[in-house]
């Protein structure tokens, strides 16, 4: 074995497996344990969890609709039965725990408002799909049962339309699937993750499913856009209709589309009232993300934000400064709040066991499939039984010109095992039709009875024989879900919730409003800063400061000048000088640390401030090493706020220097010596926290002091030739001084 093959072998981990069966113990490869275990464990999640089948449900929604099927809470006289009853009955079929199957009858509940068409009438409080904080109330406060479009998806389930299969334990059986007359698996919305994929079926607006379907099953070359127009959302709001975008949903079951809240402009109260939201938000996301806009500058059209959700529905009040657009205001909205959302499309269906990602026509093909094997095998059990009672009904023709005969052996048989077999001996009928009049009430055996029963046969006959044509002739069974399709849109249809919007709309270009004015920042040697407009400081520009403070950086910048705070923990604070209010000299101002919430025992090193990111910071580090970053890769695309390994931890930080242009920098040891040199000597280095190069050459046990930039020609003759160097020591006592200001 090589050298390189043993050292794998050594980190290969292993543990103790046990071998089912034979009783022992063998050492295994974790990774051969953790393929053989897992994948069982994903291809359960995948199954029979997460993803949704072709009639639109996920195991855990069929067993709950079943057992509430079972309970007759489909029965229009019944009334509605605590939600705890509904969850225990439940649990015969899916032991997942109560919480986890209340939460998925809450979400089928017509309360919640997270179906376009719910499947379960609720009473009580079952939360709101739009409000993360609206939660639903326990159990066994809530009432249920089923809505009337639930006879829609168990129609013939008892006529063996769908497979049945025992439950865990094997004391009842449960559908593989329900026989729903309507394509339930793109009207109704749904979500699930599983291992390696995942679903998001977008919900359709009812009508134009079966419309489609119809369509589709008449003609399979049929446009789909021209029937289903676009998806229609249980939360209303606006879609703002592509439609390359929305063909290649259709086309290939990815993609994504955008939806705008709807609103209404006030102008009396000067407030904007948004009463629909994209399905994919909560009232919650969207008052928080324009609390924190507010708050950082971003919008200053807004005075007050409030949640108005009542018993009447969805409401967000917006009050508008005096002035404000609100058009403008509200496509600045779209852009930064979820106001505007986008629906990322992903259809993702189990067909026989297999997940696969459909566009629309193939999963309206596919039900169309499922539908038309519902249709045989329920035409093929009333076949049976219309055979059987037929058969019957032909002993009654034999026995009716021979009534008293039939009387007379059923008397006179002594035993009572002999009847049967009396009766077929007497008239040519079998044991199945003989056991059949032996068991007719006395009352019965009259020609009335017997000629009414009998005049059924032509019309059993009719009907069998259509029923045979039926099963010989696939024509006929999409006849007949045509037909139910169509009942299924009289019966159950409404008006789109989500509306369309006409056109393409225009990228809006969002403009910076913050005003923008000269001011003068002061930071103090304790953390402290001062944003103070020139004509407030001319009028006063003595400081208030803590004891034993002062002032260690000023600057005349503008308003809109972003700040850049360094930190003796290797951190970043970006903000903006707009984000600081405008004070006084004769206050303390902001304490930077607790504005900008550092961490805890962080203080500030120096502050930076920028309107282009140009220029470089030099970081000068205690071991004799120096690093030249450009101040451009402080810069962010996004609205970060915190930066972290803004600089090398390998050594104690002694100075930053931010320098717009290459330049000359004097630098100290502890020692006293000292090198002037020009930065240029330095190449700038793209990674933030790296070490740099050495500039000087320590002495031992000495150290890097200080570091300044330096414009006079007085420090001439400590300049050097190459870094690093050792440097001249400074003799005279005016140099040393010199060299501490």
């Amino acid at each position: 074995m090589s050298r390189k093959k043993q050292i794998h072998e050594k980190k290969v981990i292993r543990h103790n497996a046990y071998i089912e069966g034979s009783g022992s113990i063998v050492d295994e490869k974790i990774t051969d344990t953790l393929k053989k275990n897992y994948m069982p464990y994903a291809m359960s999640v995948i199954i029979s969890r997460a993803l949704p089948e072709i009639d639109g449900f996920k195991p855990s929604h069929r067993k709950l609709l079943y057992m509430m099927y079972k309970r007759g809470l489909l029965n229009p006289d019944k009334e509605r039965s605590k939600s705890a009853n509904v969850v225990g009955e439940t649990m015969k079929l899916n032991p997942h725990g109560d919480q986890a199957i209340y939460e998925t009858l809450v979400r089928m509940t017509r309360g919640n408002e997270a179906l376009l068409h719910p499947y379960i009438d609720s009473k009580g409080n079952f939360g709101k799909a739009y409000s993360s904080k609206m939660h639903f109330a326990a159990p066994r406060y809530t009432e249920v049962k089923l809505e009337k479009i639930c006879n829609e998806l168990f129609r013939d389930i008892d006529k063996e339309t769908v497979d049945f299969v025992p439950n865990y334990d094997n004391t009842m059986t449960e559908p593989v699937l329900l026989p729903a007359t309507f394509p339930t698996v793109l009207v109704n919305s749904n979500t699930g993750i599983a291992v390696s994929m995942a679903s998001n079926v977008c919900p359709f607006n009812l009508a134009e499913v079966c419309e489609t379907t119809i369509a589709l099953m008449k003609n399979p070359e049929h446009d789909i856009i021209t029937t289903l127009k676009a998806p229609d959302f249980p939360s209303g709001a606006i879609i703002l209709y592509e439609e390359n975008e929305l063909r290649k949903i259709y086309d290939t079951g990815r993609g994504s589309i955008k939806v705008r809240c709807q609103y209404r402009y006030d102008k009396s109260s000067n407030c904007i009232e948004i009463t629909q939201i994209p399905y994919t938000t909560t009232i919650e996301a969207i008052i928080d993300k324009i609390v924190d806009l507010v708050k950082s500058g971003k919008i200053r059209e807004i005075s007050y934000i409030r949640d108005e959700t009542d018993i009447d529905g969805l409401k967000i009040a917006i009050d508008l400064k005096r002035g404000t657009d609100p058009e403008k205001l509200m496509q600045k909205l779209y852009r930064l709040t979820p106001l505007q959302d986008n629906y990322s499309c992903n259809f993702n269906i189990l067909i026989d066991g297999t997940p696969e990602v459909m566009g629309v026509k193939e999963i309206l093909n596919e039900w169309v499939s499922f539908r038309e094997k519902c249709i045989y095998r329920r035409t093929s059990y009333d076949l049976k039984n219309k055979k059987e009672k037929l058969h019957l009904l032909e002993a009654l023709s034999e026995i009716l010109n021979n009534l008293d005969n039939t009387i007379k052996i059923i008397r006179e048989t002594s035993n009572e095992n002999d009847v049967v077999s009396n009766l077929m001996n007497e008239f040519i009928i079998d044991k199945v039709q003989a056991e059949y009049v032996s068991e007719l009430k006395l009352r019965n055996i009259n020609r009335q009875y017997i000629s009414r029963r009998i005049q059924e046969v032509d019309s059993l006959k009719k009907e069998i024989s259509e029923m045979e044509e039926i099963l010989k002739d696939n024509n006929k069974i999409r006849k007949i879900i045509i037909n139910e399709l169509k009942e299924v849109i009289k019966n159950y249809s409404q008006p789109r919730k989500s509306l369309i919007s006409d056109y393409t709309e225009q990228d809006v270009e969002i403009t910076d409003d913050t005003p923008d004015y000269p001011v003068n920042i002061f930071v103090s040697a304790s953390g402290y800063f001062k944003k103070i407009t020139p004509q407030s400081l001319r009028m006063s520009s003595e400081h208030k400061l803590k004891d034993g403070d002062y002032i260690i950086q000023n600057f005349e910048v503008t308003n809109k000048t972003e700040l850049i705070f360094f930190t003796d923990r290797q951190q970043v604070y970006k903000s903006r000088a707009s984000a600081f209010d405008d004070t006084k000299a004769s206050v303390m101002g902001d304490y930077i640390p607790a504005k900008l919430s550092f961490s805890e025992d962080e203080t500030l090193k120096t502050l930076i401030p920028t309107t282009d990111y140009s220029g470089y910071i030099i970081f000068f580090f205690e071991n004799g090493k120096a690093t030249k970053v450009p101040l451009n890769a402080y810069k962010t695309k996004t609205n970060r706020k915190k930066l972290t390994k803004a600089y090398s931890d390998k050594s104690p930080l002694i100075e930053i220097l931010f320098i717009p242009e290459d330049c000359d920098i004097l630098v100290r040891s502890s020692g006293g010596y000292t090198i002037l040199f020009n930065t240029s000597e330095i190449l700038p280095k793209t990674t933030r926290d790296s070490q740099g190069v050495q500039i000087m050459t320590l002495k031992r046990n000495n150290v890097l002091a200080s570091a300044e930039r330096v414009t006079s020609n007085e420090f001439e003759k400590y300049r050097v030739r190459s870094i690093p160097s050792a440097g001249k020591q400074a003799k005279e006592l005016g140099d040393v001084n010199q060299l501490k200001l």
